[in-house]
């Protein structure tokens, strides 16, 4: 047993020790991958996604020299066909690309290391090996000594590029001399599998190791249901550990993939269960990570597009062009498209939009957002704060006027009329909601929804803010519907305040007068026989 060189299966017996999810099916799509055309495999994943978790599964299901059979009894890989045939039937190599970091002068050596470690732990259990000073033929050597090709595993595969890109060619091209050649590959390798954050680096405008099959947060594809915890995975959980699934959906729900459904957070998830608390456990893992490094680069549309994604508006985006590094950005949709891949943003591939997932990771843009130094972020952080103070103490004229400059500035002619744009501006100009309360939209309530719900965090103070916004009738009649719907009785169990906060826009006012007016009124010891 070695450090890259059959690391053995302590690393996942460590993870079943804790609540784990089973995430053992993914061995059967990689088992069917062995010996085929397909037998290179690369996964992209933000971090805090169980990628190393993974990873770790997969050294102690290959590794030749321990028998995991027990660690993967009852699990669902045992009732696959191919389950007996390949457990613990190969050589290892497993290589984490960032516990080598400190060994390798920030990788500025690591060819070097990587090849001289590997192929000393493979002479000392092969003793009779002919070693070459190419590590490719030093392996094939090894494979045609044994007769036992190679299972290599590869976590965070882009940390190099990430971290220091002046390494990036001749990392690559490392990569290129045991993955590129066909024929070389085959005689090394029954399967591999690299994990990363960052899809491949492209080479011009196609993966500078092309022979790999890519499955990334864009495009998970057969993966996507091992890509975090699933709805009725959490569902599970919180069943379990006596947690409230509604609002753990609300913190880490929000990413989305096709034929799976809801995919959440796994470490966010876990952190609330143990902490019995929900919060942002979205801790920035380096600098090269850095949301306020990404949002506050000066690409055209982008501060108007990022007050967008933070008020809940989907925003559209190209991602082909995005040359997956942290360095080379041509404007504003390689830098969504980067966001996405950090985990930052979810992509609706049936929309080509992106969103910002769920609540926790709206904090965090929310945090950074007022760090940046753009003087029309900071005036609508400003504008929005001041609207909050505005609603919470029934300025209504304040409020109507407001809204109306959002409206105006923000939705396209084409589109100010429409219905569904008068949610979105809301959802603008309550950007900073936040810092105070949760955001619900189409809260069912009574006999109808209720368009948006801001509901306070307990340490706030606040009242709760029931909002419709209507086009071309009252704003009494607005309030009238909200009460005749019974909307509040969705916040029944609240106990606070609510104020029902009616906009309306009349689009056929005549030029000079006021198109937007706004009636608020507050609710105390709520009854609900209206």
């Amino acid at each position: 047993m070695g450090i890259y060189l059959n690391p053995g299966n302590s690393g996942f017996a460590g993870i079943l020790n804790d609540q784990y999810i089973d995430k053992t099916g993914l061995i059967g799509l990689i088992n069917d991958s062995i010996e085929t055309p397909r037998r290179l495999t690369c996964i992209s994943r933000p971090r805090r996604f169980g990628k190393s978790f993974a990873a770790q599964m997969l050294c102690a299901y290959y590794d030749k020299t321990c028998d995991s059979s027990e660690l993967f009894h009852h699990k669902e890989i045992s009732m696959d066909k191919s389950y007996r045939r390949y457990l613990n039937q190969y050589d290892v190599i497993y290589v984490d690309m960032t516990y080598i970091k400190p060994f390798t002068d920030q990788y500025r050596m690591l060819v070097p290391y990587l090849s001289s470690r590997i192929t000393e732990e493979l002479k000392a259990a092969y003793p009779e090996l002919h070693v070459s000073s190419e590590l490719p033929a030093s392996m094939i050597n090894a494979a045609e000594l044994t007769g036992n090709k190679f299972i290599m595993i590869i976590d965070e595969w882009d940390a190099p590029i990430r971290e220091n890109p002046l390494v990036q060619q001749e990392y690559l091209e490392f990569l290129r001399t045991l993955f590129k050649s066909s024929g070389t590959t085959a005689k090394i390798f029954a399967a591999a599998y690299m994990t990363g954050i960052l899809p491949i680096k492209k080479d011009g405008k196609q993966s500078a190791i092309s022979d790999f099959k890519e499955y990334t947060m864009i495009k998970p594809r057969k993966f996507g249901r091992y890509a975090g915890f699933t709805e009725g995975e959490v569902a599970g959980l919180c069943d379990k550990n006596g947690i409230d699934f509604q609002t753990m959906k609300q913190w880490y729900d929000g990413y989305f993939f096709n034929g799976v459904g809801s995919v959440y957070n796994p470490n966010s998830v876990m952190q609330a269960i143990d902490n019995r608390d929900f919060d942002s456990y979205w801790t920035e893992t380096s600098a090269a990570e850095s949301l306020l490094d990404y949002i506050s680069k000066g690409y055209a549309g982008l501060t108007r597009t990022i007050a967008r994604l933070i008020g809940g508006v989907e925003v559209q985006v190209n991602t082909n062009g995005f040359g997956n590094d942290l360095v080379t950005f041509k404007g504003k949709d390689d830098v969504l498209t980067l966001l996405i891949h950090l985990g930052y943003l979810a992509y609706d591939e049936s929309k080509k939009a992106v969103h910002i997932p769920n609540e926790e990771i709206r904090m965090e843009f929310l945090k950074s957002v007022r760090e940046v130094d753009h003087a029309e972020t900071m005036k609508r952080v400003a504008e929005s704060d001041q609207l909050l103070y505005d609603t919470i103490h029934m300025n209504e004229e304040a409020v109507a006027a407001a809204i109306e400059k959002i409206h105006l500035e923000e939705t396209a002619p084409l589109h100010y009329n429409k219905e569904e744009s008068l949610r979105s501006v809301i959802k603008l100009a309550y950007y900073t909601y936040k810092d105070h309360y949760l955001q619900w939209e189409e809260l069912p309530a009574g006999a109808g929804y209720a368009d948006i719900v801001y509901l306070p965090k307990k340490s706030s103070g606040y009242p709760a803010l029931v909002i419709e916004m209507k086009w071309n009738k009252t704003v009494s009649g607005a309030i009238r519907q909200i009460k005749e719907r019974q909307y509040p009785r969705a916040l029944e169990n609240y106990g606070g305040d609510i104020l029902l906060v009616a906009v309306n826009y009349d689009k056929d006012a005549l030029a000079g007068t006021r198109r937007h007016t706004c009636t608020i009124e507050k609710l105390e010891g709520v009854s609900f026989d209206f």
